[in-house]
């Protein structure tokens, strides 16, 4: 039997640990490296760079994690794949270029482009009607112009906005000489990169049950070793922190996901035929994915400068919590008048226990979230008219922060343009351009998702129970919608939740959820269904005011309410 391709992460965001370059090359043996830097937020972060300095649009963390380690890598024989480059990754490219000939490194760098569309964008028809034209329109491209540079002989491949998982796909197909139509090992590739995608979160980071694999050791970064009908083993280098178990890697792979039809540029991998399975310790081998053509349009990550936006938050200490809270609003909205911003916010948050023996215990918050297209709306004006009330307010009255000016926001929303639309190029080391074709339009291949129900619910007693005793979850955002994926951890566990846990059921457990649409998927091969909350998280991260804008708390919220669990599953 050949011998796995193993491919590891070193970033899940833009932010991420900047050390793990040089521990995953140092590590244990890699053949190629990727890291994931964008997100929908980082788009707009780098688009604003961009409007200041037109060579910038890339991620200056990865450009300085290469001083460090580009040598290194070089010298592993380990080749770097990333989607670094944002929106300028002929820039980062040619910044490498300099980088290495400084050092005296010997390394071919190739990257792709295409996925900037925003100079098409009118005749594209990606203007916003409110917004006018956006700030950044960026297509997810596939793993194929990965793939060429790679056949060319690229050390480093610089990508722009290339869909996560196809940092994994490209290097995988490149390496297994895949074609375009192997749908299966395709679908195998794109699940194994949605594992690695997010770093730390598959090998025990966010994870709903952390005290069992909690040591003050920071996560390993994951490592996938691919296999060449796609399938693969998830692990992690030896003596990392964390974990890699069946349930690591099941939250990770409920992380941001709607149907289990897991549409993407490359492929459309079946998450209703994953079959994960412990492969000894810190490995699961993830197995029998199918995959189907994917569709005939390509998404496209647009955002838009919204206007402007601040908050405030009160800090409300003691008896007659809700009293001081609606003092505070009235105050401020008084105070605020004429010149009160377009969207106007409030949130209170915790509530002061009985006889508290701290002054936490007896502290809440209340949170003023403005947003107006005017910054002097939202500035100075709304945050000194806070700070205004010091000594006129409710007894106690402090705050968490001094007046601010507040900062501009972005508007996030998805379109779709045909895949024919799209002018994806790989360009090698050499300086050759080579274009990538559209994907093969094909009539979709029928896969057979039927799962056996999930049985009889057990009899008995029940008993009154957090839903996290039984069941773990892990949530994020979708633009301005929201997913959260629960499992339960056994099979009598999942007879229980399946019929159990039902859309009306969320509504009544999350009631800010009510007035949202809400779409439920079931997913028996994981034990786990999916719920997308619409609009949850409003027009996306930058925009949204509530408390968690980017509803990675969801999850952990929907566990901790009380539900009538079954004793004989507990």
């Amino acid at each position: 039997m050949s011998q796995p391709l193993r491919v590891g992460n070193a970033s899940g965001f833009y932010g991420d640990r900047f050390s793990a370059v040089r521990e995953m090359l140092e590590g244990g043996p890699l053949d190629f490296l990727t890291g994931d830097y964008l997100a929908e937020l980082t788009m707009l972060i780098l688009g604003r760079g961009k409007m200041k300095d037109p060579d910038a649009g890339y991620a200056a963390t990865f450009l300085r994690q290469m001083e460090e380690s580009l040598g290194l890598a070089a010298e592993r024989g380990t080749t770097i794949v990333t989607n670094a480059g944002g929106l300028n990754p002929r820039g980062l490219a040619d910044r490498l270029r300099e980088l290495a000939a400084r050092f005296g490194i010997d390394v071919r760098i190739a990257h792709v482009e295409g996925d900037d569309l925003l100079s098409r964008a009118k005749d594209l028809g990606l203007a916003d009607g409110r917004h006018g034209r956006p700030l950044t329109a960026n297509a997810y491209l596939g793993a194929w112009g990965i793939v060429e540079c790679l056949r060319a002989g690229a050390d480093v491949v610089v990508t722009g906005r290339v869909t996560d998982a196809s940092l994994v796909v490209g290097p995988a197909a490149a390496h297994f000489g895949w074609a375009r139509d192997d749908w299966d090992a395709l679908a195998g590739a794109t699940v194994a990169g949605h594992v690695l995608e997010c770093g730390a979160q598959a090998t025990g980071g966010n994870y709903a049950f952390f005290q069992e694999i909690y040591n003050v050791k920071a996560p390993g970064f994951p490592v996938a070793e691919i296999h060449p009908d796609g399938s693969s083993v998830i692990t992690k280098h030896d003596g990392t922190g964390g974990a890699v178990t069946v349930e690591t890697v099941t939250a990770q792979l409920l992380y941001e996901i709607g149907a289990p039809s897991y549409a993407g540029p490359d492929v459309t991998a079946r998450f209703d035929t994953i079959a994960p399975a412990q492969d000894g310790p810190d490995r699961v081998r993830i197995s029998g994915v199918r995959g189907v053509p994917p569709p005939p349009s390509t998404k496209v990550c647009l955002n838009h400068l919204g206007g402007h936006r601040n908050e405030m938050t009160f800090v409300l200490t003691g008896l007659d919590v809700e009293a001081k809270a609606e003092l505070a609003k009235a105050q401020l909205e008084a105070a605020l008048a004429e010149a009160r911003p377009a969207r106007v916010e409030w949130t209170l948050v915790g509530a002061p226990g009985p006889d508290p023996a701290t002054q936490g215990e007896a502290t809440a918050l209340l949170r003023c979230a403005v947003l107006d297209p005017d910054p002097e709306k939202v500035g100075r004006g709304f945050s000194g008219a806070v700070v205004e009330l010091a000594l006129a307010g409710y007894p106690g009255f402090t705050m968490t922060s001094p007046p601010g000016k507040g900062a501009p926001y972005g508007v996030y929303t998805p379109a779709y343009v045909p895949n024919e639309a799209i002018e994806h190029v790989a360009v090698t080391s050499e300086g050759e351009r080579v274009s990538i074709p559209a994907a093969p339009l094909v009539r979709d291949l029928e896969i057979s998702s039927e799962s056996p129900p999930a049985g009889a619910v057990p009899p008995g007693a029940t008993v009154r129970a957090p839903l996290g005793r039984v069941a773990g979850a892990r949530s994020g955002d979708k633009g301005g919608d929201a997913n959260i994926g629960v499992w339960a951890r056994t099979d009598a566990q999942w007879r229980w939740l399946e019929p159990f846990l039902t859309t009306e059921r969320l509504r009544e457990l999350l009631p800010e959820t009510s007035e949202h649409a809400v779409r439920r998927y079931a997913l028996p091969n994981l034990r786990a269904v999916n719920f997308v909350v619409e609009g949850l998280l409003q027009e996306g991260v930058s925009a949204s005011t509530r408390f968690d804008p980017q509803g990675k708390a969801l999850g952990e919220w929907l566990r901790s309410r009380l539900v009538d669990i079954p004793e004989a599953v507990l």
